[in-house]
C-alpha cells in the first residue's frame, strides 16, 4: 500500500495548502530563467577568465545549501531505528532513484540551460508527465484512463513539434533539447521506482538522502571527468554571495512552501499545481531574462498546455473514483513537480 501523509486534510487546510503550492510552483518555475541570469552575472564578472558562477559551481553549492536546510528540517527522521528498518532492497532503490533525480537529472538540465533557450528546457521538460504513465502501463500494468492517454500523445506532439521546427534538419536535434529529454526520462523512471519502491520510506529521510549522496556522486564525477580545477572557483566569495540569494529565494522559500503545502494538500493538488509550473517558468524567463518564446515554442507549447489540461482532467477522474485517497506514495507525490532548482 502506498505510503500516504501523516493525516488527510481538511477543506480549510487544503484550502492553505492550495496557496503554499501555488507559491511554490511560481517559485519553481523561476529557478531555470535565475539560475540563467546568474550565470550571466557571472560572465560579467570572470576571476582569470572564468565563469565563478558557472551551472557546475551553481548546482553544487545550491544542493549544499539545500542539504543544509532539509538537515534542519528532517534531522529527527534520521535515527538508528529508521536506519535499522530499511533493508537492503531498498537501500539499493534508494540509491538508484537518488543517482538519477539527485545527480543525474539536474546535472542535464544546468547543461540545457547552457545549451538552449530556457523556454525549450521548460517545455520539453514537460514530457516527463507522459514518461511517468508510459512507464507506468508497460511496466507496473497499471490501467491510464483516456484523458492521460490524450494528454500524453499531446504533450508528445508538442515536443516534437519543438525540436522539429527549430532544427535546419529534422535529423539534426540540439543537444540541449536531447539532454533535458534524457532529464525527463531519468526523473520518470526515479519517479515511478519511487512509487513502487519506496512506499514505506519517510519522505524527509529520502530527500536528506537524496540531497547529500545526489551531491557526492555530481562532485566525483565532476573531478573524474574535468579534474579538481573545475571547481577551483567553488570557495568563491562572489559566488557564495549570489548563491545564498539563490537558496534563500528557492531553497528556502521554494521548498518551505512546497513541504508546508504537501502536509496540508492531496494528490490532486499537487498535480494541478505542478501543471502551472509550465506557464509560471515561461512568464518568469521572459520577465526576468527576456526570453520571449518563438514560433515553435507557441505551437508546440500550445500542445504541450493542451496535454497538460487533459491531463489535469485525467487526474481528477481519478481521485475522484479513488474516493479522495491517496494513490502514490508520498516520495512520488513531492517528486511530480520536477525539477526544483536544485
Amino acid at each position: 500500500m502506498a505510503q500516504e501523509f501523516p493525516e488527510i486534510p481538511n477543506s480549510q487546510d487544503r484550502a492553505v495548502g492550495r496557496w503554499f503550492l501555488a507559491i511554490a510552483t511560481l517559485i519553481f518555475g523561476a529557478s531555470n530563467a535565475i539560475a540563467s541570469k546568474l550565470h550571466d552575472l557571472g560572465d560579467t564578472h570572470l576571476i582569470d577568465g572564468r565563469n565563478p558562477i558557472s551551472f557546475c559551481n551553481s548546482l553544487f553549492v545550491g544542493n549544499i545549501c539545500e542539504l543544509g536546510v532539509l538537515i534542519f528540517l528532517y534531522h529527527r527522521e534520521w535515527n538508528m531505528k529508521q536506519l535499522k528498518n530499511i533493508n537492503l532492497k531498498s537501500w539499493f532503490f534508494l540509491t538508484v532513484v537518488t543517482l538519477l533525480s539527485g545527480a543525474l537529472a539536474p546535472a542535464l538540465i544546468f547543461t540545457a540551460l547552457d545549451r538552449t533557450a530556457i523556454n525549450n528546457v521548460i517545455l520539453v521538460g514537460r514530457i516527463e508527465p507522459a514518461l511517468i504513465l508510459a512507464l507506468s502501463v508497460l511496466i507496473l500494468k497499471a490501467k491510464a484512463n483516456t484523458w492521460d492517454i490524450a494528454g500524453a500523445i499531446a504533450t508528445f506532439i508538442g515536443v516534437a513539434l519543438i525540436m522539429l521546427l527549430q532544427s535546419s534538419s529534422s535529423l539534426v536535434f540540439a543537444s540541449g533539447e536531447i539532454l533535458t529529454v534524457i532529464a525527463a526520462i531519468a526523473l520518470a523512471i526515479a519517479s515511478t521506482l519511487s512509487d513502487v519502491q519506496l512506499v514505506n520510506i519517510p519522505l524527509g529521510f529520502f530527500r536528506v538522502f537524496r540531497t547529500l549522496i545526489g551531491t557526492l556522486i555530481f562532485g566525483a564525477i565532476v573531478i573524474v571527468l574535468f579534474g579538481f580545477e573545475h571547481f577551483i572557483d567553488v570557495f568563491s566569495p562572489f559566488l557564495w554571495q549570489w548563491m545564498l540569494i539563490y537558496s534563500v529565494v528557492i531553497v528556502v522559500g521554494g521548498q518551505l512552501c512546497w513541504i508546508v503545502g504537501l502536509k496540508k494538500s492531496k494528490s490532486i493538488d499537487v498535480t494541478l499545481a505542478s501543471a502551472f509550473s509550465t506557464i509560471a517558468g515561461i512568464l518568469c524567463s521572459y520577465f526576468i531574462v527576456g526570453q520571449a518564446p518563438n514560433i515553435a515554442q507557441y505551437v508546440g507549447g500550445g500542445f504541450i498546455l493542451l496535454g497538460i489540461m487533459l491531463g489535469d482532467v485525467g487526474a481528477w477522474v481519478q481521485n475522484k473514483k479513488a474516493k479522495g485517497q491517496q494513490t502514490h506514495s508520498a516520495i512520488a507525490i513531492d517528486m511530480e513537480a520536477g525539477f526544483k532548482g536544485v
